[in-house]
């Protein structure tokens, strides 16, 4: 079959280091084992039912059977305006500082072809979400990683920025509660942050992905809370994990107006919109109770609880997470992450990511996902402790 030249921007995309990771789960799967998959980032459990119920009511909707507004409908934004200030008392302007995004993901690669120009310089956390990367590549942008280190809480230390990088990055991406370390941000880190921002006239973009979950009775804290933060910046918030819509495609870049007019003139470009009836479940999900929500994180804690403590007992020095649905575990001595990954795979049936998938700062860790019942994290614990490791 004929093959015809891909353009440079495609040949620049980081390579899919998780795709190999499928294949081997797959390879040992057909082999008739019963895997348990804690290396995957997708919820596990269903969308609440009166989500569900507003779009089935809304799909029969004639008037949104035919083409959106190409930035969506407006009530819709200003659900999302109604929810911040609910949720965090930030003011929003559905108008004109909120906009409409096909998933959260979409916007994280979007703001940086918006924003970077080949030559620029993007702040990326190490470790961090490898989506950061795809954007900034396809900009032909380059990176300058952010170390985010335990002897720290994984925040950013900007003081470990030398003047000449701050000064030439033009946009920084930020995600807490992070995926992959779970760490949690505080308002010091955040007022830091836009002190930072401001001194080097740098975009910031906080996924902001976790932000329904928080354990120990924190919650999350939103960026957007800084006094200054919407100037110097936006945070993208997705419905995937607050309302288990993962697969709906639905969330916001919500801040800094420039930004979202930038970020609405590319998308009139690609898109028309999300179906009018997603949209219309999505208000009905972020104006409705939020029940849902907190007992959400609290089946996480509970999950978390269970898993920790039972590596912990079996003697491995391991932290509880403080926010996300994940769990950043140090791999023992004489492993690297991946071989410790490809280790617990193969003798104990147990699927975890390895850290240095996310950068060169995660290795030494592994990835879990809090994403499947109780009893099933508790058998995960059970069959590492029979491997005699630690």
């Amino acid at each position: 079959m004929k093959r015809f030249q891909q353009a440079d921007a495609l040949e620049r995309l980081p390579e899919q280091f998780f795709a190999k990771l499928v294949g081997k789960v797959s390879a040992v799967a057909a082999q008739g084992h019963d895997v348990i998959n804690l290396g995957q980032g997708n919820p596990d459990q269903p969308t609440p039912p009166h989500i569900v119920a507003a779009l089935q009511e809304a799909a029969v909707n004639p008037q949104y059977h035919k083409y959106s507004p190409f930035r969506g409908y407006d009530f819709l934004k200003e659900a999302v305006a109604v929810y911040y200030k609910n949720e965090f008392g930030v003011g929003v302007d559905p108008k004109k500082e909120v906009a409409v995004l096909f998933g959260g993901k979409a916007g994280l690669v979007e703001v940086a072809q918006c924003f970077l120009n080949k030559g620029d310089t993007a702040l990326v956390p190490d470790p961090g979400y490898p989506d950061y990367w795809s954007g900034v590549a396809m900009a032909e942008a380059e990176m300058s990683m952010m170390p985010l280190k335990e002897e720290n809480d994984f925040l950013v230390d900007y003081n470990e920025i030398d003047e000449e990088t701050a000064d030439h990055a033009k946009l920084m991406f930020l995600n807490y509660p992070n995926n992959p370390t779970a760490g949690v941000a505080n308002p010091q880190f955040f007022k830091e942050t836009v002190d930072f921002a401001q001194k080097h006239d740098i975009l910031v973009v906080h996924d902001f992905a976790y932000g329904a979950i928080g354990f120990d009775g924190e919650k999350p804290v939103s960026y957007l809370q800084t006094p200054g933060a919407k100037e110097q910046g936006i945070e993208i918030y997705t419905l995937s994990k607050t309302y288990n819509m993962a697969g709906w495609r639905v969330g916001f870049a919500i801040g800094n107006e420039s930004v979202i007019e930038s970020i609405n003139l590319l998308q009139d470009h690609f898109y028309v919109s999300l179906f009018p009836a997603v949209q219309e479940a999505a208000a009905k999900a972020l104006l409705g109770p939020q029940d849902c929500v907190r007992e959400l994180a609290d089946m996480y804690e509970k999950r978390r609880n269970v898993f920790i403590s039972g590596l912990q007992e079996l003697g491995w020095d391991v932290k509880a997470p403080k926010g996300s649905f994940f769990c950043w575990l140090p791999v023992p001595e004489g492993h690297t992450s991946e071989s410790f990954a490809d280790y617990l795979l193969e003798e104990a049936h147990v699927v975890v990511a390895p850290g240095i998938g996310f950068g060169k700062e995660g290795e030494g860790y592994v990835r879990v996902g809090l994403l499947t019942d109780e009893e099933r994290l508790k058998e995960a614990a059970d069959r590492i402790r029979a491997l005699n490791i630690f």
